[in-house]
């Protein structure tokens, strides 16, 4: 009997240290990561870089976009809400607002009539 309490502790104590464990620091208490994703882009004449790559992002992460262009432009970005954000030519950094839902979310040269990318959130 001693020896399966002991063996039944033991137990506990290893599943509460593996889950103890499991917490990497990359998630909120909401569940979305903290670290930031930066995506670079690229504009050139009529061209963007990427160009309708997915990308994996979590709920609520942080995101920014390093965007290097030829000219001044706009992207707009289909989430709920919408965002709209404006970058000058040279280099810019834009910050996103959180997407707190899941699912796929357009990033678009509405100018260009392209998608940069799309933002897989999870």
């Amino acid at each position: 009997m001693r020896r399966t309490a002991a063996a039944a502790v033991a137990t506990a104590l290893l599943a509460l240290s593996l889950t103890a464990c499991g917490d990497d620091g990359s998630s909120s208490p909401g569940g979305g990561a903290t670290e930031t994703k930066t995506i670079t882009i690229t504009f050139d004449g009529d061209t963007v870089t990427p160009n309708g790559e997915r990308v994996d992002v979590a709920v609520g992460q942080p995101i920014e976009l390093d965007v290097t262009a030829d000219a001044p432009g706009e992207i707009h970005v289909h989430s709920n809400p919408e965002q709209e954000l404006e970058y000058d030519e040279g280099s810019t950094t834009l910050t996103l607002d959180p997407i707190t839902q899941p699912g796929v979310v357009d990033v678009e040269s509405h100018s260009l009539e392209q998608t940069i990318v799309q933002l897989e959130v999870k």
